[in-house]
């Protein structure tokens, strides 16, 4: 049966059922929770602005977005991002998508924490940052009714305290390979949570290189 929240339909082909079953049973009520909502922000976004997208990928690839966190992948050598997106290319394979449509998925979860580049990118790419922006930041918040806002919390609660709780998760996440935020919004996440941390700056490694001028 069909399940519609704020006017957007919750894909549930067999695809669908496969991603929210895997990522129900590996991920936090918490993280599960914000990664349908980043999916009902992100279609909503996407049809007010007539965008051409395939809900059951922009569903698998809000589910799949911050697999990474997961311990599993705690020393891993890669930025969460890569690995939420490596996650999905395989999950993708496994149900015989086609390559190019999983290198879109790959890119807009790769990249949905980086500010600037997934607006100018395909609408896949751009609905996934936005939804997800719009959850965890309020990234363009005025331009959803009340309503909608209302009937997707009622829907998929945040959890009481969600703002502090969803910054641990991906502290948490990162916290055993802090390397790998160089550069990214996730450095900010680090520095607020681990007094230890120390930023890698990018002009103390352009003067600190082996170059000799």
């Amino acid at each position: 049966m069909k399940k519609t929240i704020a006017g957007i339909e919750i894909p549930d082909g067999v695809m669908a059922q496969a991603a929210t079953a895997q990522i129900r049973g590996t991920e936090s009520e918490l993280i599960f929770h914000h990664s349908l909502r980043a999916f009902l922000f992100g279609a909503l976004i996407g049809y007010r602005e007539s965008l051409t997208f395939d809900a059951e990928l922009l569903y698998v690839a809000a589910m799949f977005h911050n697999v990474g966190l997961n311990v599993k992948y705690h020393r891993s050598p890669y930025r969460f991002e890569v690995d939420s997106a490596n996650a999905a290319r395989d999950f993708l394979r496994r149900h015989v998508v086609i390559d190019r449509l999983i290198d879109e998925v790959w890119t807009a979860i790769a990249l949905h924490t980086t500010p600037g580049i997934p607006e100018h990118m395909s609408p896949l790419v751009a609905l996934i940052s936005a939804g997800v922006q719009m959850d965890v930041r309020g990234a363009r918040y005025d331009d959803f009714t009340a309503q909608q806002c209302d009937e997707i919390v009622q829907a998929y609660p945040r959890e009481s305290g969600f703002k502090r709780k969803i910054i641990e998760a991906y502290a948490r996440g990162m916290e055993h390979r802090p390397e790998t935020t160089f550069g990214t919004v996730n450095a900010d996440v680090l520095d607020r949570w681990d007094p230890n941390y120390r930023r890698l700056n990018f002009c103390g490694l352009v003067l600190g290189s082996d170059w000799p001028n």
